[in-house]
């Protein structure tokens, strides 16, 4: 497969940044790593304690409004443009909404070598993960380790509960061929 797309998709704390970092450094082309944390970050702090953005509970809860849909369907649409005007991307994504979430992409890429990776891991040790991060709110792990699956077809999985974020990595490459 000659993919110019490569989207992981899993909850939070479950490796796809390290995955998409190890991904960079073995695959022989260059490509750029954008992640919705990226365009989180890039919103203005007013959009992350709304509910007309994205709001992040006590418990874990992650809830997107509005404007928020309205900036990522522009992220998404820019990514594609990216990758139309010839860079390669891997995508690091949090598909909250499962299947709706992969169907947003799949339309926006449509006609253009996708590999689409799930990327699993134990609620525990995500949890566990998440915990010494220090950056997430205590909860998310758990409460997206299965929601970010549902409904959601993939051309590989990758479990990062006893795995290595390289040894995932060598799995994907290999599979682009």
């Amino acid at each position: 497969m000659t993919a110019r797309v490569i989207v992981l998709n899993g909850g939070s704390s479950s490796g796809k940044s390290g995955i998409a970092r190890c991904l960079q450094a073995v695959l022989p082309d260059p490509w750029l790593l954008l992640g919705i944390d990226t365009l989180i970050e890039a919103m203005p702090t007013s959009m992350r304690t709304s509910d007309a953005g994205i709001e992040f509970a006590p418990d874990g809860g992650v809830s997107v409004g509005p404007q928020f849909r309205t900036l990522q369907a522009a992220w998404i649409e820019g990514v594609t443009a990216m990758v139309r005007a010839g860079a390669r991307v891997i995508v690091d994504d949090v598909f909250l909404g499962g299947a709706h979430s992969q169907q947003q992409w799949r339309e926006a890429l449509d006609g253009l070598p996708v590999l689409w990776v799930g990327v699993r891991c134990e609620s525990r040790v995500a949890a566990g993960r998440e915990v010494a991060r220090g950056d997430r709110v205590t909860g998310m792990a758990a409460s997206q380790a299965e929601v970010v699956h549902r409904g959601v077809s993939y051309d590989l999985e990758v479990d990062t509960t006893h795995a290595e974020a390289m040894e995932c990595a060598r799995v994907v490459a290999a599979r682009l061929g």
